[in-house]
């Protein structure tokens, strides 16, 4: 097949007729779940979530996050849920939690959001305004933990932006404490960085307003601070589980996460 007839398969109408054939045919009784991934990650870190679920006999999607601006990365993954005929539990992690709570705005078949160790904003906040520093002390992120690289990015001011990693000799204590050595080391080498445009972009009105919310508190976390987790969660009104957990608790704790989801799956179900 040439390069010319492979970009005319998927031209808009081509990828439009797919999708609603593909949203038919993956037509299930069991929710599909959609994980979505945040800052300085990437989706294998739901590697043993996808696994255990699949097993169980569930669909599931582990969402690849752009982490470029939350109104675009919420965008895409909205996207990716409008080709789901079928009812979607949405879980998200971190920054994913973010956006979760604009991609499912407007998404019926959108039955629960889970958050995990997550942001969960409301509307007019961005992740660097929704938890005062002062009120909610005890995260390690910050100038001394993190590095910038400039950047070009489509949905910045002027396409230009700056990407913040987390420096590989601090990313297990700010990330994943309670995470094998070896593990943490690959996880920061491999880590995506967040652009400064998602960081402070304001989120929009917020999808937990109007479907079923739950949220895992991590309370070892050293990115997201606990009690500013719980400060969100129980003003979305979602139902909270905890864990003694660093913030890479997809990885650390597996069990956890998937207790929660299956909770969501069984209340909404």
């Amino acid at each position: 097949m040439t390069l010319a007839v492979t970009l005319a398969v998927f031209a808009p109408a081509a990828i439009s007729a797919a999708a609603s054939a593909g949203a038919v045919q993956n037509s299930t009784p069991k929710p599909t779940i959609v994980f979505v991934h945040g800052a300085f990650a990437d989706s294998s870190g739901w590697n043993q979530e996808t696994a255990d679920l699949q097993h169980r006999g569930y669909p599931v999607i582990a969402a690849p996050n752009p982490l470029r601006g939350l109104t675009s990365d919420a965008d895409y993954i909205r996207s990716i849920l409008k080709t789901i005929s079928g009812p979607i539990v949405l879980v998200g992690h971190s920054y994913g939690g973010a956006v979760i709570t604009n991609a499912a705005r407007g998404v019926n078949n959108v039955k629960a959001l889970v958050y995990i160790g997550a942001y969960v904003p409301d509307n007019g906040e961005s992740l660097a305004t929704v938890l005062n520093p002062k009120k909610y002390p005890g995260s390690l992120l910050g100038p001394g933990t993190t590095l910038i690289r400039p950047a070009p990015n489509p949905t910045a001011p002027q396409g230009q932006d700056a990407d913040i990693y987390v420096k590989p000799e601090d990313f297990r204590a700010v990330f994943a404490a309670d995470v094998p050595r070896n593990t943490a080391a690959l996880m920061a080498a491999t880590q995506r960085p967040l652009a400064y445009t998602a960081q402070t972009e304001p989120s929009g009105e917020p999808a937990w307003k109007t479907v079923p919310s739950w949220d895992l508190i991590t309370l070892n976390d050293k990115a997201i601070p606990p009690a500013g987790q719980r400060f969100m969660a129980e003003r979305a009104h979602a139902r909270i589980e905890t864990v003694n957990s660093s913030h890479a608790v997809m990885v650390s704790h597996p069990e956890a996460v998937e207790h929660i989801i299956l909770d969501a799956v069984r209340r909404t179900g």
